[in-house]
């Protein structure tokens, strides 16, 4: 979302946008925990392969969230 298009929100709809973020904030720490989780179990019970590697796909994409969040 633009800088020009929150210019045009009211004082309301950008309080509704901050909860819904430090909500997206939230849910994305514990996706990326259970990853995390995942890919350490994975590498401990069968050595490395793709589910290891697993946080590191999902990392552009929470990037790209955290990007356009913040603006």
């Amino acid at each position: 979302m633009s800088s020009k298009d929150l210019s045009e929100l009211s004082n309301e709809e950008l309080l509704a946008k901050i909860k819904k973020s430090k909500t997206a904030n939230i849910y994305d720490a514990a996706i990326l925990g259970i990853l995390i989780g995942i890919a350490a179990y994975s590498s401990i019970k069968n050595g490395f392969g793709f589910l290891t590697f697993l946080p590191l796909i999902y990392l552009p994409t929470l990037l790209k969230i955290k990007q356009e969040i913040k603006s």
